[in-house]
């Protein structure tokens, strides 16, 4: 998932560099939501862990 982020954040970086705003806005915004996802999961899986009685790391 956070590969997907940094692809999707790479593209927009390119896009932006050469002059495709709307493709570099529309990649940036995948990549926040890729991002986000990303971090809830892995408080959800942190949180889990901790329920279950194991140690997070």
């Amino acid at each position: 998932m956070l590969s997907w982020a940094l692809t999707f954040f790479i593209l927009a970086l390119i896009a932006g560099l050469f002059g495709f705003g709307g493709i570099a806005a529309g990649a940036a915004g995948i990549a926040q939501i890729l991002f986000v996802l990303f971090l809830v999961m892995f408080v959800v899986s942190l949180i889990m862990k901790v329920v279950r009685g194991k140690s997070p790391m």
